[in-house]
């Protein structure tokens, strides 16, 4: 089957200190660290074990994962997988990026943030041309506050005009028209991120084709509905897979409502729904 699976780990680490991120400047203990690696470590062995199975895979943890070593070297080997169609990654792209050279630009792909003020722009800029270079494939975004306005415009300016600028909306800080009208002009499509998305009941791909694992291999269908479907391990998962409706009354984040099938997202991102790239930039 062709399976996408959103793993997210006990990373929860971050070298940014963003006021707007609860994760901001938080230290995992050594310990916490090594877990980690074991339960990446882990999941990275089952996925060359799937020979049957097509997988998609987006790395979604809570801090940043790309500067630790585990991270890298598991994209890297994950991407020359056959059974792998697409590995990405969240990521503040604060890491180095000659390990890229490394692997497949075919199947790797990242999804990148630029926060204003936590890294100086040509840096950040600096290390966009390296993907450039490497040919990696990869989306480019920030969160919508006001203050991040000029800085955004600067970006989309200085990006090559085939590079998707994202749009998030930033949580619990109420758009003036003039503010949404400012965003959309960057993103034609962050009328999607604006407005929470009704979702109860509705038809969405995540249980069924897209789901989300945890370090200890625990399947729900995403990571915001908290019922268990099984264990990756065991396979007890397997039989828990099937089209359901969604429990939640609204999906607000982009890694959800994208597998809506009540929007149109799959079709606008085909080929690129992982990373966030859209088949056609807007």
């Amino acid at each position: 089957m062709d399976l996408t699976i959103l793993y997210r780990g006990p990373l929860a680490s971050c070298d940014y200190d963003c006021p707007y991120c609860p994760f901001a400047k938080r230290r995992d203990s050594r310990e916490q660290l090594r877990a980690d690696r074991a339960a990446l470590e882990r999941f990275a062995a089952w996925v060359a074990q799937q020979h049957d199975d097509r997988l998609s895979i987006l790395f979604t943890p809570w801090g940043e994962g790309l500067v630790r070593s585990w991270y890298r070297r598991t994209l890297t080997e994950l991407s020359h997988l056959p059974n792998v169609a697409r590995v990405a990654i969240q990521t503040n792209l604060s890491c180095r990026t000659d390990w890229l050279a490394d692997a497949d630009p075919d199947t790797l792909a990242l999804w990148c943030t630029y926060h204003p003020g936590q890294t100086p722009y040509d840096r950040f800029t600096t290390k966009i041309a390296d993907l450039e270079r490497l040919g990696i494939r990869f989306s480019v975004g920030v969160v919508g506050f006001p203050e991040h306005l000029e800085a955004a415009r600067r970006l989309r300016a200085d990006l090559p005009g085939h590079v998707y600028l994202w749009v998030n909306a930033p949580e619990g800080h109420q758009l003036s028209g003039q503010e949404s009208a400012d965003w959309l002009a960057l993103d034609p499509l962050f009328d999607y991120s604006r407005h929470p998305h009704a979702s109860a009941g509705m038809p969405c791909r995540t249980g069924e084709s897209v789901i989300s694992v945890d370090g200890d291999g625990t399947v729900r269908r995403c990571h915001f509905v908290r019922t268990e479907l099984g264990n990756l391990y065991d396979g007890s998962y397997r039989a828990a897979l099937t089209p359901r409706a969604c429990p939640l009354a609204l999906c607000d984040c982009h890694i959800g409502y994208v597998h809506l099938e009540t929007l149109p997202l799959y079709d606008v991102f085909a080929g690129g729904v992982l990373e966030r790239i859209p088949q056609k930039i807007p």
